[in-house]
């Protein structure tokens, strides 16, 4: 090769590698400048902590370092997880409505309503236990609690009646238990496995009691969800009233007969079966025997809420 073609291969060479050089040291220096500006305006905040706390109108000690790390644990998890505290402020529009008056009818404090959103998130759910609908009742404390649980019809997906049921159980763990903190307890634990563990350790309040990891968050997570939908934009959340989900009005129709075919039934009230059913969850078959005539209050929306037609 000509040297004076080597040469100027090796001129070019040098100089390629040169340019890359710089242009990745100064690419690599823009990015550094960019991530420090973008970590200097993005600042996550510490939850402030209250002045003080109160659930069912009794206190919480907070100036116990525990107790304040426990409820710190579950608020800082709760304001984070925006989707979820997004959706929980949604529903709770749609069944605080329901489930509030329930609770002053039988004397039960309104801040248990709460508790259904530690239970379930306020949806209709099955836990891997069997524990069901918004109130998570076991088959068997429903059945005592008077609700009808069968393959056809299970109460425990009827909001009013199952939050009735909830009440009742709830002002029994008051009444043996001696207060609303303990109530709670009792609800996650079983009224049972409350009083072994007062009795085990020689201690009658939840705040004094070393329970399991479940038990022992669940006042707290209660208390997370209190703070964030009594006080959303506080935690900076904030839900126009139009984004909130809520039920259409309703009529009922009454019925003490058996049903053949609940899709009929729905399509001679002018809805379709997807939303009898979303209205009536406890209607667990497509169909009713009911042959002890038994009556049933059925919901049905009111005209123009929902277009059902087939096409």
């Amino acid at each position: 090769m000509n040297k004076w073609l080597y040469g100027g291969c090796l001129a070019l060479l040098f100089a390629g590698i040169n340019i890359l050089f710089v242009y990745s040291k100064n690419e690599g220096t823009e990015k550094v400048e960019r991530q420090y500006t973008f970590n200097k305006d993005y600042k996550i905040h510490s939850i402030s902590r209250p002045d003080a706390l109160s659930f069912a109108g009794e206190s919480i000690p907070l100036d116990q370092p525990d107790i304040y790390e426990r409820f710190d644990k579950e608020i800082t998890v709760n304001t984070y997880w925006q989707s979820q505290s997004i959706l929980h402020i949604k529903k709770a529009n749609k069944y605080f409505p329901i489930i509030e008056p329930i609770l002053k009818k039988n004397g039960v404090p309104d801040d248990f309503k709460y508790l259904a959103i530690a239970e379930s998130g306020l949806d209709q759910i099955v836990s891997p236990a069997g524990a069901t609908g918004i109130w998570q009742l076991m088959k068997g404390t429903a059945k005592e609690l008077g609700l009808e649980v069968n393959k056809e019809v299970d109460e425990r997906y009827h909001i009013e009646k199952s939050t009735e049921a909830a009440c009742q159980y709830i002002l029994k763990c008051k009444e043996e238990l001696g207060s609303w903190v303990n109530a709670v307890g009792a609800y996650n634990v079983g009224l049972a496995g409350m009083k072994k563990q007062i009795k085990r350790q020689n201690s009658t309040h939840y705040f004094d009691l070393l329970l399991n990891k479940e038990t022992s968050r669940y006042l707290f997570r209660i208390l997370a969800a209190k703070e964030i939908i009594s006080s959303p934009k506080y935690y900076g959340f904030y839900v126009p009233a139009r984004e909130m989900y809520s039920f259409a009005p309703t009529y009922e129709v009454q019925v003490d007969t058996a049903v053949t075919f609940w899709a009929d039934f729905a399509e001679d009230h002018q809805v379709n079966y997807k939303i009898l059913k979303r209205y009536n969850p406890w209607l667990r078959e497509n169909f009713l025997t009911n042959k002890v005539k038994k009556p049933y209050s059925i919901k049905v929306p009111k005209e123009g809420y929902y277009n059902t037609k087939n096409d």
